[in-house]
């Protein structure tokens, strides 16, 4: 590691709702300048409610460094990509960057939409600085990288969000930034331009280029990124090793936390002691894909003769909607009625195939139905289920609820 490729010092970012005409934006600037001279923040502006997408962030990066920044949607993470890229400016604090930056944000950022694919490539590397001979020199394979050498002389608003996006990404990461700014670009195309997406971020960084990553795909942050970052309503509140972070950012340390301080309680007849998601390699895990397989494990101790000791879990949504319950009372006679002193474990397989991409919990809970609760723990997990079929625009057109059914069609022309 070397010295400082990004630093960033108490950077805030305002926006005022509603429309301002020129003149009144002009007073407001100054108004805001003067207050920032005497030290006073400024919560409205000529009574117009002001909402802050960053507040006094710092961080930085070091050279070389592969850094993931996380959060949910509306945390600020595209706001922070686009002060870095100079795109947006800041409110308040200031932010360095040492080196040439390549950036891929949302679709549309960088390329014109009357030029080809082609004009843009040559105009997104003159914008870097390139001559052009270096650009002509990596422009095959840019093209193959991209997938869209076919349309390279179509004008890039006739691209589907998927091929605008393709091509951006080989833009920006064949282009020998010194540092790369990315923002979802595993969201958008199939599993195989995802897979080589990831094999490039891993080649720019083994080449000593900084790149700043923003994901919410776990399992790409925990591969790729040595630092992550974790921003909550424009606040940065984590910086650090990517497991704590993301352990932070999905719920996971803190619900591990709880199950661990509640030790052994040897007053109640049962207690559940912890849970875990294991994972397709057999390791705990928050994170899967859509259809691996995946075990949810359970133990438990009942400290006295019981009745009716049964497990059951449910498994709900972000939004705490009911998905489905099971327990293990369905296996018949194969449990005893009344359950003797000891350590017990209890497991099933979650179907991951029945779930569409997002966040899920699961509660548990022990007794006897409709009569009997002898220990109980809400969201005891929780995880993301990531679909790598996810795509956009015309690319990928899927239903986003929360179930995924496969379902056969029979299409047949009527005579």
């Amino acid at each position: 590691m070397g010295e400082a490729a990004i630093t960033v010092e108490g950077l805030g970012k305002r926006y005022l709702l509603g429309e301002v005409d020129a003149l009144r934006g002009a007073r407001m600037l100054v108004a805001s300048a003067v207050s920032r001279l005497r030290g006073r923040g400024m919560a409205r502006d000529g009574g117009r409610d002001a909402i802050w997408a960053l507040r006094d962030v710092s961080f930085e990066v070091r050279r070389g460094e592969v850094v993931g920044v996380i959060g949910a949607n509306g945390a600020g993470k595209s706001t922070l990509l686009k002060i870095l890229s100079r795109i947006t400016r800041p409110t308040t604090g200031h932010a360095r960057i040492d080196g040439r930056v390549g950036s891929l944000l949302e679709v549309g950022t960088g390329f014109h939409p009357e030029l080809t694919g082609r004009e843009n490539v040559f105009l997104n590397g003159a914008i870097l600085g390139l001559k052009r001979a270096e650009i002509r020199a990596r422009f095959d394979e840019i093209a193959a990288f991209s997938g869209v050498e076919r349309f390279l002389d179509t004008p890039v608003k006739r691209y589907s969000s998927g091929m605008h996006t393709r091509l951006a990404f080989a833009v920006a990461a064949h282009l020998d930034p010194e540092i790369l700014i990315v923002d979802e670009v595993l969201a958008v195309g199939d599993a195989m331009f995802q897979k080589r997406c990831l094999e490039k971020i891993s080649e720019v960084s083994d080449a000593g280029r900084t790149v700043l990553l923003v994901s919410h795909r776990m399992d790409a942050i925990r591969r790729l990124c040595r630092t992550v970052i974790l921003l909550e309503e424009g606040t940065l509140v984590f910086n650090g090793e990517p497991e704590a972070g993301i352990g932070k950012y999905l719920g996971d340390a803190g619900l591990n936390a709880s199950l661990d301080d509640r030790g052994s309680d040897l007053g109640k007849p049962v207690h559940i002691r912890s849970a875990q998601l294991v994972g397709p390699q057999g390791l705990p895990c928050t994170v899967l894909s859509r259809g691996q397989p995946a075990t949810v494990e359970l133990l438990y101790e009942i400290n006295r003769k019981v009745e009716g000791a049964y497990v059951f879990a449910r498994l709900l949504n972000k939004d705490d909607v009911s998905i489905f319950a099971t327990s293990d009372c369905d296996t018949g006679d194969a449990l005893p009625r009344v359950r003797t002193p000891g350590i017990y474990t209890a497991s099933f397989a979650l179907p991951t195939g029945l779930l569409n991409e997002g966040d899920y919990s699961i509660n548990f809970w022990i007794g006897m139905p409709f009569n009997i609760t002898h220990d109980r723990v809400p969201s005891a997990l929780r995880f993301h289920m990531h679909d790598p079929r996810t795509g956009g625009g015309p690319d990928h057109i899927r239903a986003r609820g929360v179930i995924v059914q496969e379902i056969e069609w029979n299409t047949v022309r009527a005579p």
